[in-house]
């Protein structure tokens, strides 16, 4: 499938009203970098995987390795990157560190992104 290129205005012309709504609902910069920041988070199939887990279970690090096929030392490493992002929350009960997902949002995330990939 060849790629189609991107049509432009056979004219230069600036309208300055849609500019002047752009310019006044911007987030800041910063908000725009974190933004960046979080998505970038959701670049990597095995922490979705990891989402995908704790969508039906809060399980232990033990319980992710044997459900991924990974080593515990690989689940830790990305459950120590979706905990950095407030994306995944832990609570200790006896010896065991159980995790689960760090509120609906979570959910929400994942599941409008499933959608748009299903679209025709």
């Amino acid at each position: 499938m060849a790629e189609k290129e991107i049509e432009c205005c056979e004219a230069v012309e600036v309208h300055e009203n849609l500019l002047k709504i752009v310019n006044e609902t911007m987030p800041e910069e910063t908000e725009l970098y974190d933004l960046a920041e979080l998505f970038k988070v959701f670049g990597d199939s095995t922490r979705i995987r990891i989402l995908f887990v704790l969508f039906e279970a809060e399980v232990c690090v033990c319980d992710l390795a044997q459900a991924l096929q990974m080593t515990q030392s690989a689940i830790s490493h990305q459950l120590k990157i979706l905990k950095q992002n407030k994306l995944v929350k832990s609570r200790r009960e006896g010896k065991s560190i159980f995790y689960s997902l760090a509120d609906e949002h979570v959910r929400t995330i994942i599941a409008q992104g499933c959608e748009h990939i299903e679209e025709e």
